[in-house]
């Protein structure tokens, strides 16, 4: 779960200057973790081969930075001994689901600070990619009553993966990660949770992104409604994890195997090394494929970052500013 520090500054971020972006409709560590050709390609079948970090046999590791905080780039700047990047999977944290009280619709908000990271993409995250981590783009609440649970119909499920979708082409990102905290259903009037809600945005987004990665940080309402009328959120996802930081617990989405899911969670800035080394170990010798970092600050964490990377590849890290 995101620190309510962290939380507090973004608040204040939001609440300061702000934009409502409103679209019109209009292996080896090589092989990435958008290895979904087509939305038949997201059979079990396809997605359960043991998953490798880039060039480097183990889980693929993800990781959440706090862009309000940090520098993004920052996930681009740690290698394996090996020459290997660390790091899979960057989160830019966090993008949000707002609510309109004209139109009565979810809207898709960027702070400030991820309005600078989407808008300077070739200063931010083209270097990343280039290094062959895929950039994938949070989507949280923000107290407004609306959330990823909360859609009444398809047709709204859908308009709302319209701009999802649209703003992954926009901003050449690799895909979207879902975080059901802070929605506060309920305000402005907003219905509470339904079953169908999320089963019907993720098809709805998958369709439209067949090639690129869903995720799930499973919590919220949302961990409680994975299945709909026979179709399930993990048919359409491509990864979901634990969201509670210095914990080890498997989430439970039907439809994902051990290598799509990520049981590990540490807070680099509050997870001892010990647990987080423990935790790296634990995942290998359970066969889990992804391995969560939350909270990767400016300063040089190599050797912290050491004691997992040597646990769950073999090789310590290195990091260079550059």
């Amino acid at each position: 779960m995101k620190t309510n520090f962290n939380l507090s500054l973004k608040k204040t971020a939001l609440s300061a200057a702000s934009i409502i972006l409103l679209f019109s409709a209009s292996c080896t560590k090589e092989s990435g973790p958008d290895n979904v050709k087509s939305a038949s390609a997201l059979s079990l079948s396809n997605r359960t081969a043991k998953p490798s970090a880039i060039g480097t046999a183990g889980p693929k590791g993800v990781c959440y930075i706090e862009v309000n905080n940090y520098d993004f780039r920052d996930v681009g700047k740690y290698k394996l001994t090996n020459g290997s990047q660390l790091f899979d999977v960057g989160i830019i944290f966090a993008a949000n689901i707002n609510y309109n009280t004209t139109t009565k619709k979810a809207t898709l908000f960027f702070n400030t600070q991820v309005t600078n990271v989407l808008n300077n993409k070739a200063t931010y995250i083209a270097p990343v990619q280039a290094k062959g981590i895929k950039v994938l783009l949070s989507i949280l609440g923000n107290h407004q009553g609306a959330g990823i649970a909360n859609f009444t119909s398809k047709a709204d499920a859908t308009a709302y993966a319209q701009l999802l979708s649209n703003a992954v082409t926009t901003y050449g990102l690799d895909g979207i990660d879902f975080d059901d905290e802070y929605a506060d259903y309920g305000t402005n009037s907003t219905p509470q949770p339904n079953d169908s809600s999320f089963v019907y945005l993720v098809t709805a987004l998958r369709q439209l992104m067949p090639t690129k990665i869903i995720s799930f940080y499973y919590i919220g309402p949302a961990s409680t409604k994975l299945s709909y009328n026979g179709v399930t959120v993990g048919s359409k996802v491509n990864y979901a994890w634990n969201p509670y930081y210095g914990t080890y617990s498997a989430p439970p989405v039907p439809g994902l195997a051990k290598s799509n899911l990520g049981p590990a969670a540490i807070d680099i800035t509050s997870t001892s090394v010990a647990t987080a080394t423990s935790f790296a170990t634990r995942t290998v010798a359970d066969g889990y494929g992804i391995y969560l970092y939350y909270n990767l600050p400016d300063a040089d964490s190599h050797t912290y970052l050491s004691g997992v990377s040597n646990a769950l590849y073999g090789y310590s890290t290195v990091y260079s500013s550059n």
